[in-house]
């Protein structure tokens, strides 16, 4: 039925208006806000928005973390026709400007005074930013600039115009049309400018409901919303299908906050990229380096029960009568109370989703009970192309695709995908948007693959990342930089790692350290250290992270396509890969022509065979101070294997 997304929260308010659609955490307390107050709050919003002059087809900007007046507010701009612009909350002022001005954004909703700051620093560069109405009121009672104000003002004159027009809430929501647009997603931008992508409600909804049947989910679910609403990713699980299903949406207090908040909400339905996964896996293996000795050898040794039974378990496999009982007895000592530690004791559903996870994170998670499964898709297709259905969750697949979606693959491999979640197009972009969009409804990922024999697709990574070795032992041997970065990320010490080898004769990494991590096993081993780039230069950390560069090493030797990806050098980074500094996106995805770019010098220094490299590198610091940070790095070797031969 075509629908929208202010009629799914009107159906929700009138079958079930006091059951919960938001819950925030305030001052450690959990506020609870019913679907007939968020109908209520959004009428307000919605009025007030017309009242400001905010007309059908207008571009609304939406800055802030996770908060339930922001998504009224992004419901509100719906119910006028209005588009809202949601932006990354952590992006620096000037990283707004190019959306801005793109789109013609006049009107802002924000989170609280650090936004607001960002919005008034901008308004020499985007001047059609007239209005600016923020949630949070701490620290701008002083704050006097025109066009500025707070939602509850604005909700004041909502309710005002409501009382002059009674019937023009119903009236704009009746114009509402699955065909109108809904939303304006910027992409990461890894090569140049952000791309505006255009979504519709149908669209959206189309795949939030195709979502939503494939894993059976319904309104008792509980998710927990902490990832940037900027996100397609977020915005799809924590707005598409929580108006699509009406389940709640927790948001945590902050940041700082969330692996409590996980803990308390216990959530049911859970999403979240490689990096978070990554990050609670680390936290889990520097506790039990702290641990005592008995608690350590019972830790390993249920582990390594999980890693051979559990999987199978999940599936639906056969597992014999034994194996089963240690496994239990493994969940009442070891899995249980870690899935309570990590907060996902009552997940019945986990996706992962952003980039490649690897496959021992991947492993290591299944194996303890928690049905973590993949999913494949992008911004421009909504997310949801191919998931990944229950006892059929594997390492190295993204899932078969589901319903309304067909998959099919170029003549050099590249994904293409036809789905009724499609993106309309990239916003005042015809070029961009005709080279990925066939006359015949096809989108050209840019990502490269194929099916298997069981009819699940496989990436190998980005089509335009795969490459090629040239010359030495491995001549022509297939390179895939993101394959090999996961399993280096893996281990607990590496946080970040970027490898080499396209066209080269041998493959070479700079990696990041995980300070935590590292320094916690520094510290136990009474190795100082005065910072980062002291700690990422001891020859003892050398020492350690060639350790996982060469099970990693080993690893791959046992893969006969991937074997030649075994690195032959790698230098530990003197700081870490950051957004700001332009060596990642937003979402954390390596900019590697800006990496390659910037840190020219290193790449020659391990491709031309020296022991160390002298490098100094501009950055900017959280307060917009810029600065430099040098250091003379050291490169290692590290061992590689022959590949193992495929019987025959």
């Amino acid at each position: 039925m075509s629908t929208t997304f202010p009629r799914l929260l009107q159906e929700h308010a009138r079958r079930r208006p006091d059951a919960a659609a938001l819950r925030e955490k305030e001052y450690g307390i959990w506020q609870t806000l019913s679907w007939a107050a968020l109908a209520v709050l959004v009428r307000e919003l919605a009025h007030g928005l017309a009242h400001a002059g905010l007309q059908r087809g207008a571009h609304v900007l939406v800055v802030g973390e996770n908060r339930p007046r922001l998504s009224a507010a992004m419901l509100a701009a719906q119910v006028l026709g209005a588009i809202p612009v949601p932006l990354y909350q952590d992006a620096v002022a000037a990283e707004f400007v190019f959306p801005i001005n793109n789109a013609d954004i006049a009107y802002a909703i924000v989170e609280d005074q650090e936004q607001v700051d960002k919005m008034l620093e901008l308004r020499e560069a985007c001047p059609q930013l007239q209005y600016i109405w923020f949630d949070d009121a701490r620290g701008l009672r002083s704050y006097a600039d025109e066009g500025l104000a707070s939602l509850d003002t604005l909700c004041d004159q909502g309710r005002q115009h409501m009382a002059q027009h009674p019937g023009f809430f119903d009236e704009q929501v009746a114009q509402g049309q699955a065909s109108d647009v809904a939303a304006l997603f910027f992409t990461s931008g890894t090569t140049g400018n952000p791309k505006g992508v255009v979504h519709t409600h149908g669209s959206l909804i189309d795949r939030a409901q195709a979502g939503a049947r494939f894993d059976k989910l319904t309104s008792n679910e509980e998710v927990l919303a902490y990832l940037p609403p900027a996100w397609v990713g977020q915005n799809i699980f924590s707005y598409a299908q929580w108006l699509a299903c009406g389940y709640v949406v927790n948001c945590p207090e902050s940041a700082s906050t969330v692996n409590i908040d996980l803990k308390e909400i216990g959530p049911t339905y859970y999403f979240a990229p490689p990096r978070v996964f990554e990050a609670l896996l680390t936290s889990v293996m520097i506790r039990m380096e702290d641990a005592s000795a008995p608690k350590r050898w019972l830790f390993n040794h249920c582990m390594a029960l999980a890693r051979r039974v559990g999987p199978a378990l999940m599936d639906g496999q056969p597992v014999s009568l034994f194996s089963r009982l240690k496994y239990a007895l493994g969940n009442l000592a070891i899995y249980g109370p870690l899935r309570n530690t990590l907060g996902f004791s009552r997940v019945r559903v986990a996706y992962t989703a952003g980039e490649a996870i690897g496959p021992d994170l991947f492993s290591f998670y299944r194996s303890i009970g928690i049905n973590l499964k993949q999913l494949y898709g992008s911004t421009e297709t909504a997310v949801f192309v191919c998931l990944q259905p229950d006892h059929e969750a594997r390492a190295d697949t993204v899932g078969v695709p589901i319903e309304g979606v067909e998959v099919k693959l170029s003549s050099v491999g590249e994904i293409l995908v036809k789905s009724p979640g499609l993106f309309t197009a990239y916003y005042k972009n015809p070029l961009a948007t005709a080279e990925v969009l066939t006359p015949e409804g096809w989108y050209h990922t840019g990502d490269a693959g194929f099916i298997d024999g069981h009819g699940h697709l496989k990436i190998i990574d980005r089509a335009k990342d795969v490459g090629r070795l040239a010359g030495g032992d491995f001549d022509g041997a297939l390179f895939a930089p993101k394959y090999v970065e996961n399993k280096l990320k893996f281990f607990a010490f590496i946080k970040e790692a970027v490898a080499f080898g396209d066209r080269r004769d041998k493959v070479c990494a700079f990696i990041n350290i995980d300070f935590e991590a590292v320094g916690n096993w520094a510290e136990r081993r009474n190795f100082p250290y005065a910072g980062y780039t002291d700690l990422a230069q001891k020859p003892e950390v050398c020492a350690l992270i060639r350790e996982c560069v060469e099970k990693v090493n080993a690893d791959l030797a046992q893969d006969e396509m991937l074997a030649g990806s075994q690195i032959s050098r790698f230098l530990i980074l003197h700081k870490e890969l950051d957004a700001d500094d332009g060596e990642l996106t937003r979402t954390r995805k390596v900019r590697r022509g800006a990496i390659a770019l910037k840190y020219g010098v290193l790449i020659d220094a391990l491709y031309g065979g020296k022991s160390s490299q002298f490098i100094e590198t501009a950055v900017r610091f959280e307060d917009g101070r810029a600065g430099a940070i040098s250091a003379e790095l050291k490169i290692s070797e590290a061992t590689c294997y022959k590949p193992a031969r495929r019987a025959a």
